[in-house]
């Protein structure tokens, strides 16, 4: 138990610190090149949970990659040869995938397309829309990651000495209403910490009310996306999505909730005109 206990926190310890530093040290390159590799090798997650073909896997992964890649480059740099031309590269890549399941006589092939787009709007994207925060503020990005973060634990303290009234039973027993409010306060005071800024260190200059409301998006964002991923872990029968962080799982299972919150923090930061 406690060697288990150990392992979580030295590995939690330095994906945080690699989560950080990717925002705030040799920018953009450490950040671009550090989500580049973890956006293609979550597809591939999300494929072999799926048990995918190899084609149908090498597809998704370089999608996801060419995606990532094209806004990359298209945030920082003037010149648009080369975005433009990876993503003509991704449309006939993707096409391409799609057109091949004439020739390989799968059962399902419907199934099959579903799987390879799912894999790009639900991970390949949000994590591509990441570049988009990060070009805005890279404090704006991390206030994402940190809100997410406090909303979890504090759904987790909260829930865990108040649950009583159970969210999706079905889907995740261990979350409660109760659970949901905790952590949307902890969230929301982070949103206003980092948005609005009172102690001058992230630049953000939000209004009081603007913060709280990001906040709370990012908080339902996040919850839902968490939700989703149990859905999906439960609907293939697995615990975990992986194994490639020792004591927290796979990517999905690290990202799940930034997954949804991503384009839903964008979403709120055009409907306020804070973009």
């Amino acid at each position: 138990m406690k060697s288990e206990l150990l392992k979580r926190t030295v590995f939690g310890a330095i994906y945080v610190a690699l989560v950080v530093g990717s925002m705030l040290l040799w920018r953009p390159y450490f950040f671009q090149l550090l989500f580049l590799v973890v956006t293609t090798l979550a597809v591939r997650e999300f494929h072999r949970i799926n048990r995918s073909d190899l084609l149908l896997t090498l597809s998704g992964m370089l999608l996801a990659w060419l995606m990532f890649a094209s806004v990359s480059l298209l945030v920082c740099t003037a010149y648009l040869e080369a975005p433009v031309v990876l993503l003509g590269a991704y449309g006939l890549v993707l096409l391409l995938t799609l057109a091949a399941e004439l020739f390989k006589k799968a059962a399902d092939p419907i199934a099959n397309w579903g799987i390879l787009l799912a894999g790009q709007a639900m991970i390949a994207l949000p994590f591509t829309l990441m570049n988009l925060l990060f070009d805005k503020s890279p404090m704006l990005l991390l206030a994402l990651f940190v809100i997410i973060w406090l909303n979890d634990s504090g759904a987790y303290c909260v829930g865990s000495l108040l649950g009583r009234h159970k969210m999706f039973p079905r889907v995740s027993p261990g979350k409660s209403w109760e659970g949901l409010a905790g952590g949307a306060v902890f969230g929301m005071a982070a949103g206003y910490v980092f948005l609005s800024d009172p102690f001058g260190f992230s630049g953000l200059e939000f209004a009081w009310w603007q913060s709280l409301a990001l906040g709370l998006t990012v908080v339902i964002a996040g919850t839902l996306g968490d939700l989703m991923e149990s859905l999906t872990k439960r609907t293939l029968g697995i615990k975990d999505s992986g194994n490639v962080i020792p004591g927290h799982g796979g990517w999905l299972d690290r990202f799940d909730s930034i997954l949804f919150a991503t384009p839903a923090l964008l979403l709120a930061l055009l409907v306020l005109r804070l973009i």
